[in-house]
């Protein structure tokens, strides 16, 4: 991609939007930067214009592409104005992957991609490759750009996926879809097609890992172009598909004419949600080229991500357990069936359109008392009313004090929100931060 004395403007300086800023301008680009954020600190970014506060579509004159952070709104201003003046728009997904010669891993899903990712990056480095793992995990794409890599295995939002045009990934992973980000989709329809733009772009040479489990990922097996490799918890039919399920304390697996066995015995990571992402994650592993032993050495040494299901500590015989990540009603569900009950949910924050039924249904079974926190807590409390006893809280520091009153041993205070962060925190991680804090404190 030639940028040399081009015209390029980046909409967003967050951390996305700010590597591909950088990689622009490393690449000879005359650069505009945009934000709505008027205040936004001019540090860490190089060289070009910058444009802060409300959007003004005369920004644009000159611009020959824009390249949107996966934070912009397809409201923006500018980007509609890019549209409506026929101006080459991408997002930095797009943008970071033309810079990228290794073979790329991508992995999307409702649940368990950043988990998945950081799985799979394993099992390439303990096969020896040298593995570029990022996205929307936290590293943008745009970061690994002209590097030495072997593999880039990268997280990827329906977000990011929305603006790309050439994207294709070598192993595209599907893991599930749930009610998500309904304050930006009109539907869980709209939603999904956005995650399923992931495969649009591959090849029959390529490969799709798909979820035979999950209704709405499996009816993709019927419109991808890529080879299909599923994983699910039952055997499957017909035997010659390539697949891979639990089979006596591991994982069979057959692909490609191949077939093999991955022992789980030294996987620490329990829960039949986890079995799931190991078998995505060792399903890429293996269309990536990874070997069984590279698999069961990654699979033995993973010990979970911060803030997803994360043991905090016992106090007087009560478990405290942060998945401040768990920021849609489906992870939060995950969560109460993961740990031991009887629980006490501590959730809230802002809601994101979904709906809260299947989360009404696993407290009746799982919870003694849910404690909702954040500006969605009284939308929480008329969703969940009756399956439960209720208890509201203005913030986190209220909540954790309420529910070590009311905690008995043997609970487990959970904290998954079900809701994202931003009313109260800078992000999930800092919400998870201060939870362990006050865990800590009591």
């Amino acid at each position: 991609m030639n940028l040399a004395g081009q015209r390029v403007m980046v909409i967003g300086l967050g951390v996305s939007g700010r590597a591909a800023a950088r990689l622009a301008a490393a690449h000879g680009a005359r650069l505009t930067m945009a934000d709505a954020r008027a205040d936004l600190p001019r540090e860490g970014l190089p060289a070009g214009e910058l444009r802060l506060g409300p959007e003004d579509p005369a920004w644009l004159d000159g611009v020959q592409l824009a390249i949107a952070s996966p934070g912009v709104p397809p409201s923006s201003p500018l980007m509609r104005a890019a549209r409506a003046a026929r101006i080459p728009l991408i997002g930095e997904l797009e943008f970071g992957a033309r810079f990228i010669s290794a073979p790329i891993a991508a992995v999307t899903g409702s649940n368990g991609k950043s988990t998945v990712t950081v799985m799979l990056g394993g099992i390439l480095r303990a096969a020896g490759r040298r593995v570029f793992v990022g996205g929307n995990l936290g590293t943008p794409i745009a970061e690994a750009a002209d590097g030495n890599f072997d593999a880039a295995v990268i997280e990827a939002s329906s977000y990011q996926l929305e603006l790309i045009e050439s994207f294709r990934p070598r192993v595209a992973v599907h893991l599930n879809l749930t009610e998500d980000h309904l304050d930006r989709y009109r539907d869980l329809a709209e939603y999904g097609r956005a995650k399923a733009r992931i495969f649009e772009f591959q090849e029959a040479a390529d490969c799709a890992v798909l979820n035979r489990d999950d209704a709405h990922v499996w009816r993709l097996n019927e419109s991808v172009r890529a080879r299909v490799f599923s994983f699910g918890h039952e055997r499957p039919a017909p035997p010659s598909a390539a697949a891979i399920w639990p089979e006596r304390g591991g994982l069979a697996w057959r692909y490609r004419g191949a077939e093999g066995r991955i022992d789980l015995a030294r996987f620490r990571s329990g829960g039949r949600h986890n079995l799931a992402n190991a078998m995505a994650a060792a399903a890429a592993g293996l269309a990536m080229g990874a070997d069984a032993a590279a698999i069961e050495a990654a699979l033995a040494a993973f010990r979970g991500l911060a803030h997803r299901l994360e043991f905090v500590a016992e106090k007087r015989g009560v478990r405290y357990v942060d998945d401040s990540k768990g920021t849609n009603v489906g992870a939060a569900v995950e969560a109460l069936n993961a740990v031991g009950a009887p629980v006490i949910l501590i959730a809230g924050g802002v809601d994101k359109g979904g709906d809260y039924a299947p989360l009404k249904a696993a407290l009746g079974e799982r919870a003694r008392l849910a404690i909702l926190i954040g500006a969605a807590r009284e939308k929480l409390r008329a969703a969940l009313a009756g399956a439960v006893a209720i208890e509201l809280a203005p913030a986190l520091g209220e909540a954790v004090r309420i529910a070590a009153e009311r905690a008995r041993p043997g609970d487990t205070v959970l904290l998954s929100p079900a809701c994202s962060s931003f009313d109260q925190f800078k992000d999930y991680a800092e919400r998870g931060r201060i939870f362990q804090e006050l865990v800590r404190a009591l």
